[in-house]
């Protein structure tokens, strides 16, 4: 018997894409993290970190939890607050669907709208910079951080990670993710480079976004993108990556849904695109897995929304040969993203990063350098 919907968090499916994948390609596999209970892949960093905050005392009963996030991240939290009973505090930022509006307030999240961009176009470092004064001001409160937190990755290494491998066996031959906090990519391209080197990791990001390079402009793209390499990823990792335009990341989500019966974000999207470019690539033994970090229910009024697409510029009917001819067109932004790395220890200081955060990740960089040693005297 299940306890708490908490115990449902991971063990997602890997499924295939029979209508799209083509006998003479490489065969694309999606990771569907929709059937999280909260709905998608940030169920697994949030649970791990909350964990981790209460074994080290730093989350107490009746504690606040208190977190930048423009949607899934916060969704996941205020579903672990209303179920372990701590009273949860998200910072949205317009670009927040009305959907993932509602499912906080359902949770019972109390919301804070950040209005104000930051020097990158976007509103990552006034959120971040509230919510850590936030968190100061306010007794027996908690951030998670995703920014900033190394447990965001080491919860993809020691779950999502291992879950794919074990899946995939053998057979693995491109993993392919999208990049926002760095968590996903970071844990699970450490694990792969680590267990499994042969593989090549592709991080797609958002024209727009900086995490690897280049200008940093406004973009519509949910859930994906910073004005910086975040502390997550080690780019070292990363063998390859794509920038996806926004109507690309939208169509591409669309077109899914109508080809396969799969929903998903746009975010999703973006990488489901590459996928296909990846696939067109390689033989029909290899397998590319596709993280889809969410489905497509908290898009009805964007994504989903002929009038919405249309007042953004967007096609609204593309059939999946013209996605496909897209595909085939892309070209990579990075074939060494290491290069062009826009870390900022800066960041550090001016958005002034919890203490506790710094003291979670000194526990991960224990861990990792004890697995190191390990490693090296049982070989």
């Amino acid at each position: 018997m299940i306890t708490s919907i908490l115990e449902t968090i991971g063990n997602t499916p890997l499924i295939t894409i029979p209508n799209s994948n083509r006998a003479n390609e490489g065969q694309v596999l999606f990771k569907y993290e929709r059937f999280n209970p909260g709905g998608s892949i940030k169920d697994r960093a949030a649970i791990h970190i909350i964990n981790e905050a209460e074994r080290r005392g730093l989350l107490k009963p009746g504690g606040t939890i208190i977190e930048s996030s423009s949607g899934n991240f916060g969704i996941s939290l205020a579903m672990i607050g209303a179920a372990k009973g701590y009273r949860v505090i998200i910072l949205i930022d317009p670009k927040t669907t009305s959907a993932n509006l509602a499912l906080l307030k359902c949770f019972g999240a109390e919301v804070i709208v950040v209005t104000e961009k930051d020097d990158c176009g976007s509103y990552h470092k006034t959120r971040i910079s509230l919510a850590n004064k936030l968190a100061m001001e306010i007794d027996n409160a908690f951030r998670p951080d995703q920014c900033f937190n190394l447990m965001n990755s080491e919860a993809h290494y020691q779950s999502t990670a291992r879950e794919i491998m074990g899946d995939c066996s053998n057979k693995l031959k491109v993993f392919i993710t999208a990049v926002s906090t760095g968590g996903q990519l970071g844990g699970i391209s450490r694990y792969l480079k680590t267990f499994a080197p042969e593989v090549q990791v592709i991080g797609v990001d958002a024209v727009g976004s900086s995490i690897f390079g280049g200008h940093a402009d406004s973009y519509r793209i949910p859930g994906i993108g910073l004005g910086w390499t975040p502390v997550n990823l080690n780019m070292e990792y990363v063998d390859c990556a794509y920038k996806i335009t926004d109507e690309q990341a939208f169509v591409t989500a669309r077109a899914f849904a109508r080809n396969e019966g799969i929903l998903m974000g746009p975010s999703s999207g973006a990488c489901a695109l590459v996928a296909l470019k990846v696939a067109q690539e390689l033989t029909p033994q290899d397998r590319i897995v596709c993280m889809i970090s969410d489905g497509g229910e908290r898009y009805i009024q964007t994504l989903f929304n002929d009038e919405w697409m249309q007042q953004q510029g967007f096609a609204t009917n593309a059939d999946f040969e013209t996605i496909r001819t897209m595909a085939r067109q892309l070209q990579p932004w990075s074939m060494c993203p290491a290069s062009s790395a826009n870390y900022r220890s800066d960041l550090t200081q001016s958005l002034e990063v919890p203490d506790s955060t710094l003291r979670m990740n000194l526990e991960v960089e224990g861990r990792r350098y004890t697995r190191q040693v390990s490693s090296m005297y049982i070989d």
